[in-house]
């Protein structure tokens, strides 16, 4: 394939995704949104490493019978192609948009390309040292999808005259590690709160097409799919070794869908331009991804969260605001600036743990792990 002819929809691996990529970025660039991509806060999304030897060790034996049609569909690739422009993509009006929102979703498309490409690099680093075939054959297409996501929102943000060097970003950005159990609890729930975000957005706008002020959002039912499948496959790990779901364990997975939840509830209420243009109410939209992935997450995860608890909603909204006066502190600077950080960041950390003693709801996961996609 020329890669400088190529495009990263057509790639069948991830290697041929990232060497377009690659020889993209050479040709644009733009220094402000690979700086933003560069950031690491508690609402960025982060690159992530971890014991590879201990991933490549897994036996998917006790799943084999779902392990294989989930392969096999995702060799299928219905998704070849798709992630392009097509007669579909309307034209942006860049300049005319409103101030306001063009910022929030320049936000949201730098996030958005950044935590696809964080899966990609993950998946790709596992690919390539692992020797277990099942689990590099996974990860090798989970990596093709994550880089097509990345490169097609790279594509979005090109017509804005911006573009995140991704390249840059895999030898540059800091790395976090987690165990491998780590790993699958939250990226489990990213993918899957990522299919319910896909889904309820696109759902919305097929009702309600005047609110579609960007072509990207009519690509979301298949780029939704592809996010439910690598769920899939995270509950199929999951499902390898039992002890992953019970005893301790549960605390971890309080834990991660706790913080998933509320990284989700801040990160949305700091677009309200961007919500108001998708004619979307930011708490409703909260309530419904959360219902949606804590119907989904019972796949496997015994407990969900009690999102309809009196203190539930209120102490999320707190979080937020705690969380608001962080980044007025931040920018204030000097000792008073330093004095409201600390207390805005008590006030955050005392909100989370109120959220994170609401009693969880119990249930009995059903044998059958494997789900369809149904919204």
């Amino acid at each position: 394939m020329n890669v400088l002819a190529g495009h990263t929809a057509d790639a069948t691996t991830v290697e041929e995704g990232l060497a377009i990529q690659e020889a993209q970025d050479r040709l644009y660039d733009n220094e402000m949104a690979t700086e933003t991509a560069m950031q690491n806060t508690l609402l960025t999304p982060r690159f992530y490493t971890t014991d590879f030897d201990e991933l490549d060790a897994v036996d998917v034996g006790p799943v084999r019978e779902d392990w294989d049609e989930l392969i096999e569909r995702m060799l299928s690739d219905p998704n070849k192609g798709h992630f392009k422009k097509n007669e579909d993509w309307d034209h942006v009006d860049w300049e005319g948009m409103d101030p306001q929102l063009k910022k929030e979703f320049i936000d949201f498309l730098i996030s958005s390309c950044t935590a696809e490409f964080s899966g990609c690099v993950l998946y790709k680093e596992m690919k390539r040292r692992g020797a277990n075939k099942d689990i590099t054959q996974l990860f090798q297409l989970m990596a093709r999808d994550e880089a097509r996501h990345a490169g097609f929102i790279n594509d979005a943000l090109r017509e804005a005259g911006l573009r995140v060097n991704l390249g840059f970003l895999t030898q540059k950005k800091k790395y976090t590690y987690f165990r491998p159990k780590f790993i699958y609890y939250a990226t489990y729930l990213s993918e899957k709160i990522g299919y319910a975000r896909y889904i309820t957005i696109y759902r919305h706008l097929e009702a309600n097409p005047e609110h579609r002020f960007h072509p990207i959002f009519k690509w979301f039912r298949e780029w939704c799919n592809d996010e439910f499948n690598h769920g899939e496959a995270f509950a199929l790990l999951m499902k390898t070794d039992p002890r992953l779901t019970r005893g301790v364990n549960l605390w971890w997975i309080k834990f991660f869908l706790t913080a998933v939840y509320a990284t989700m509830y801040i990160r949305d209420h700091q677009r309200p331009a961007f919500h108001a243009a998708l004619g979307v109410d930011p708490d409703w939209y909260a309530q419904e991804v959360f219902t949606k992935t804590s119907k989904l997450s019972e796949q496997i995860f015994p407990i969900t969260l009690d999102i309809d608890h009196p203190r539930w909603h209120r102490t999320l909204d707190r979080l937020h605001h705690a969380n608001v006066d962080i980044a007025k502190a931040r920018e204030a600077g000097g000792v008073g600036g330093r004095l409201g950080r600390i207390t805005a960041s008590a006030r955050a950390a005392f909100a989370f743990a109120t959220l994170f003693t609401i009693p969880v709801r119990k249930h009995r996961v059903p044998e059958n792990t494997r789900l369809e996609p149904v919204y």
